[in-house]
């Protein structure tokens, strides 16, 4: 099945972002613009997280969609062909902010969840480190980026760890101002276990195709929403059965696609 998927978008914990950013809303845009797989979002926070385990019940496996009771009007009343059921993938975008070989480097990277037990050890793990996890939907946290992946695949091998926006200069593996030379040199022997790169919004697909480095990783382009309408600006299409396993193998090998 070919459907469109934006993984990396925030919620209304987060700073800056709209109001708007909740799982109606997010249903609702999802809809009107094609979207078939959305990712939530800021799972590090508790509050988020008591929200969605409150307004989603399990789809297919790994995912989720919004309850009938908390379906907008403006949804149900959109045309038959966009009427259609959006699935919800358990995602958080985390900023490591960290000093290694004499610079300090502010990584951010995305995090994919199979389910809500996983996303609550990741939290219980974070507090355990005395990571502030409440004051923002996207948290910071004084942690190697190699540390942070380590956590994750403690806590389940099933995540899906992803850099994200890998060019933008302050925040990113690769950005000139924070980041480093190249993903081995950030994530050392654990690069292993990074697939797939997200190109952001400063970069396109045909520019890190000029990088023959990041040949061997899917690259993946998402909108980073702050606000729902934005859904989309930059997204991906996959050609598979929805379902977390699915959807994470065929990032992990881009023939299957």
């Amino acid at each position: 099945m070919k459907f469109i998927a934006d993984f990396h978008i925030h919620s209304h914990y987060s700073l800056a972002t709209s109001k708007l950013l909740t799982p109606e809303y997010l249903d609702y845009w999802a809809k009107l613009k094609g979207i078939t797989v959305v990712g939530t979002g800021d799972f590090t926070h508790p509050g988020w997280v008591s929200e969605l385990k409150e307004k989603f019940t399990e789809s297919e496996s790994g995912l989720y969609k919004l309850k009938n009771q908390y379906i907008l009007k403006e949804s149900k009343a959109l045309p038959s062909f966009l009427n259609t059921e959006t699935r919800f993938l358990l995602t958080a975008e985390i900023s490591c902010i960290y000093k290694k070989n004499g610079k300090v480097r502010k990584v951010h990277n995305i995090v994919f969840a199979p389910n809500f037990t996983v996303v609550e050890n990741i939290q219980k793990r974070l507090k355990e480190i005395n990571a502030n996890i409440t004051s923002d939907g996207r948290p910071i946290i004084g942690l190697d980026a190699k540390e942070l992946l380590k956590i994750c695949l403690d806590v389940s091998e099933d995540i899906f760890f992803v850099p994200a926006h890998i060019w933008t200069p302050w925040f990113s593996v690769l950005g000139d101002k924070s980041g480093f030379d190249s993903i081995e040199e950030c994530f050392d022997d654990y690069s292993k276990y990074i697939y797939a790169v997200e190109t952001g919004l400063s970069s396109d697909a045909p520019m890190n195709w000029l990088c023959s480095f990041l040949d061997k990783y899917t690259l993946l382009s998402n909108s980073d929403a702050h606000s729902p309408e934005k859904l989309g600006r930059n997204a991906n299409i996959f050609s598979t059965e929805i379902s977390y396993s699915k959807i994470i193998a065929a990032m992990k090998n881009p023939a299957s696609k």
